[in-house]
């Protein structure tokens, strides 16, 4: 017997829970997105892919992470298109920090630089996933990417000077 949905849900709930809030930690003030939101969004837009996702747990999450990631960007965007304009602060180096710090334009900047580095070198991305935004260890990345940490390691460094470079040229706009 499979289980259901909602089965599921209550399973894996606390994991996903915590990439929420992981996420969401450090939001700007005026965020009104709140971990549980961000969870059950996500949960909607993973339902039609459960079947081919529920034997790999770590692609589960990853993907997990992703929706939480498109939600919070298109959640950014709007908040834009309300403002238009305003200063943009400056992001930090630590990658690890952007989300906690940076405005809605650095999160959109962010995102279309991790779509760059897909479209070049789509493993680099695939790491970045799994480490910023779903929050894996290098060895929880290796083991869901059949890699060896050591790679992981490589492009994960391949990633963070990209997606810094980019950023840059964001920054200097």
């Amino acid at each position: 017997m499979t289980p259901t949905d909602d089965q599921l849900l209550a399973t894996v709930y606390q994991r996903l829970r915590g990439i929420a809030e992981r996420q969401l930690r450090g939001e700007r003030d005026d965020h009104t997105l709140q971990p549980t939101a961000l969870v059950h969004e996500a949960w909607l837009t993973l339902r039609d892919r459960l079947e081919a996702l529920s034997h790999d747990p770590a692609r589960f999450f990853a993907a997990a992470a992703e929706s939480m990631r498109c939600i919070l960007i298109d959640h950014a965007r709007r908040h834009n298109a309300k403002k238009r304009g305003g200063g943009a602060d400056r992001l930090p180096l630590d990658l690890e920090q952007i989300s906690a710090t940076a405005s809605y334009d650095d999160l959109i900047a962010l995102d279309e630089a991790i779509a760059a580095l897909a479209e070049g070198n789509p493993r680099s991305a695939e790491v970045v996933q799994l480490r910023f935004y779903a929050g894996l260890t290098e060895e929880e990345a290796a083991q869901a990417l059949g890699m060896s940490p050591r790679t992981i390691r490589r492009e994960w460094a391949f990633a963070r000077a990209f997606l810094f470079q980019r950023l840059d040229l964001h920054r200097s706009r």
